[in-house]
């Protein structure tokens, strides 16, 4: 990642390169400000005409407003490149997130995921304006300012490069001695810190009904104080760096005194070029002293580069064809054959040997417990995982197509998902339901409520369809927020409907409510119900059931003999 930030600097060169050129001016007008004030004052000292001075005093006056103006200069295209870089780079970042989610961040909590997509990209985006331009302004006008003082005295010059070669160098290295485990570990805790905190959030109800809220709570102060002290011991080694530069700078000044000294009473320069020749270490070093906490930042950097090629490299769970075949035309049915699926190359298998066909129109269910792959083969259908055996294929009257030759978004305007859980925003009904189609009249987004018999209770509430139902749906009921998923789904108008777990977490009169409106949503589709309820069993009378179980090894499969799923008409 690290790379690929240095890399698109190249699209932005000329702003860093103009913010390059304004910083190395100010940079210099600061040393020359201070060399140029030096001379000023000690040849004023001296009383001579005031003509002899009217040349230093205009230079001040320039150094001084032209030191401003130039920083300023430099921060605007500096900035605004950084700001370039970081679009370009969230925008890569979630292009590749989109083709890693769902099946491919599995892994990730989702607080430890945000942590990473936000502070971890901004803090790559510090790459330019923070490491790269700093160390060259630094190093060029520090250049500049030893050739000066060495053509003033030469032992002086090489005294300065020494200092500033300790003060450059030593110091970020020691500093990063100090420090390197802690700024190692700052990234991962604040992931594991973010984690926590959203988890908290999201489940504070629970956690205050079953009285273990403070027991979280406490488990959150841990990370809090783990991260304190990373940045803590992080800061002890920004304050070694800093340290060594301060020495740096008074040995500077001390041994430039003395070649100074030296220099006046043999007779090489006069005593006016003595205080010019002490003061720009002071000014040089000043300059350098800002690298210190370079070497951390790259620590910082390196973390937070490997913590998003953890996520960003992981290989994609889905396959785009090449050349993607053409969406065949309705109506279809489902054909499975021998399939396996597993969410990791090496890892083991969720399904195996799964075999099925579903026609068109017709209505499926798929039962096993918990962990037994029915979500995972929701996700394969979807194409959201590819297979890793076996196939399965949409059937067409032109004839069955396997969905890997379809591309993924064709595929999904087919086969539509309600699924458990479903994402609210916290955003109006009305823009919560058109996630399925963004284009929908607020006719066509009533007529979906409608038939999710939720149109009553809208004409109920002061806003209709504009109320805002609060973060993750917390102003509606659990029926409410299935119920607005399934608007989704009617919206969305699939040939092909997946319902995943619909009634979970319902109680009985609910849950057989809602199956009703299912069942009615799926009349004249292609419908496969995903569930381990009973009730929802003997409703949906299906023309056939897939029964999935656990494999006594602990991998999912099927549940016959040769590790194929059982199939059965009713």
């Amino acid at each position: 990642m690290i790379g690929e930030v240095l890399r698109l600097g190249g699209a932005v060169r000329g702003r860093l390169a103009l913010s390059l050129l304004a910083g190395t001016g100010a940079a210099a007008s600061a040393v020359a400000l201070t060399g140029t004030s030096a001379w000023l004052i000690s040849r004023a000292a001296e009383q001579p005409p005031i003509l002899y001075l009217m040349v230093a005093i205009v230079a001040v006056r320039a150094f001084g407003v032209s030191r401003g103006a130039l920083r300023y200069a430099e921060r605007l295209p500096a900035h605004d490149a950084s700001l370039r870089i970081l679009a370009a780079v969230r925008s890569r970042t979630y292009r590749r997130l989109e083709r890693l989610a769902p099946a491919g961040l599995a892994e990730h909590r989702s607080g430890d995921l945000l942590s990473r997509l936000v502070a971890d990209v901004d803090s790559l985006v510090d790459l330019w304006p923070r490491v790269v331009l700093p160390i060259a302004i630094a190093t060029a006008v520090c250049a500049g300012t030893v050739l000066v003082v060495a053509a003033l005295v030469p032992f002086a010059g090489l005294a300065l490069a020494v200092t500033l070669l300790v003060a450059g160098v030593g110091a970020p290295l020691a500093g990063w001695i100090v420090a390197r485990r802690s700024e190692a570990r700052i990234a991962p805790a604040r992931g594991a810190l973010s984690a926590a905190a959203l988890d908290l959030l999201q489940a504070a109800p629970e956690l205050v009904a079953a009285d273990v809220d403070g027991r979280e709570l406490a488990r959150l102060a841990v990370l809090s104080s783990r991260l304190q002290d990373a940045e803590a011991r992080s800061a002890t080694g920004a304050g070694t760096g800093i340290l060594v530069a301060a020495l740096s700078s008074g040995a500077a000044v001390w041994m430039a005194l003395l070649a100074g000294v030296l220099a006046v009473r043999a007779g090489g320069i006069g005593g006016v070029a003595l205080a010019v020749v002490v003061l720009l270490p002071i000014a040089t070093h000043e300059l350098v002293g800002g690298l210190a906490p370079v070497a951390q930042q790259i620590t910082r950097l390196r973390s937070a580069a490997d913590r998003l090629g953890g996520v960003l490299g992981r290989p994609d769970p889905v396959a785009e064809p090449p050349e993607p075949a053409a969406l065949p035309a309705g109506p279809y049915g489902i054909r499975i054959r021998g399939l396996g699926a597993r969410y990791a190359p090496d890892g083991p298998d969720v399904l195996d040997g799964v075999d099925f066909e579903l026609g068109a129109g017709e209505r499926a269910l798929v039962t096993g417990p918990s962990g037994s792959g029915k979500s995972t083969l929701a996700a394969v259908l979807l194409r959201f995982l590819d297979p890793s055996a076996g196939s399965a294929e949409l059937v067409a009257p032109s004839g069955p197509v396997d969905i890997r030759q379809l591309a993924g978004d064709d595929v999904r305007r087919v086969v539509g998902l309600c699924a458990q859980d479903a994402p609210l925003f916290d955003s109006t009904i009305a823009e919560n339901v058109r996630l399925a189609r963004p284009d929908a009249t607020d006719d066509e987004v009533l007529d979906a409520l409608r038939q999710a018999h939720l149109a009553d209770w809208i004409e109920t509430l002061p806003d209709r369809l504009g109320t805002f139902v609060g973060e993750s749906g917390a102003r509606l009921s659990g029926g409410q927020r299935q119920r607005i998923e399934l608007a989704r789904s009617i919206l969305a108008d699939r040939p092909i409907l997946i319902f995943d777990e619909p009634t979970e977490h319902l109680d009985e009169a609910t849950a057989a409510a809602l199956t009703a409106d299912l069942l009615a949503a799926a009349h004249g589709r292609t419908a496969i119900f995903i569930t381990h309820r009973a009730e929802l069993m003997a409703a949906v009378r299906p023309q056939a059931t897939l029964d999935l179980a656990r494999r006594s090894h602990g991998r999912d499969a099927a549940a016959s003999a040769g590790g194929a799923a059982a199939v059965s008409a009713p």
